[in-house]
């Protein structure tokens, strides 16, 4: 019997506080800290439009017990570990080189 598909949904409040919600597609952890990947999940599914995905890479921060999703704002760090996500993703997505 062929196993289920049921993603990991993330809801995330932004500062303004509106809602965000997204497919967490894989975590990494490494000596700089704790990544995810997620993917933008339209309101409405017939929203979905094939080939528009926008993979989202965040840092994982724990702050006074809460954790916190956070852009990552050294350059180099972001192409790591966008690197370490795109290799692991490669299977699950056709990524596109960024064209200059």
């Amino acid at each position: 019997m062929a196993e289920e598909y049921t993603p990991d949904i993330v809801s995330i409040v932004d500062e303004e506080g509106k809602e965000h919600i997204f497919e967490e597609l894989d975590r990494i952890e490494t000596d700089s800290g704790r990544y995810v990947a997620l993917l933008p999940l339209p309101e409405n599914p017939d929203q979905i439009v094939e080939g528009e995905d926008e993979l989202i890479i965040l840092k994982v921060e724990e702050e006074k017990g809460e954790t916190y999703l956070c852009p990552i704002e050294d350059d180099a760090e972001f192409e790591e570990i966008g690197r370490a996500f795109e290799e692991r993703l490669a299977e699950m997505f056709d990524f596109e080189e960024e064209q200059e």
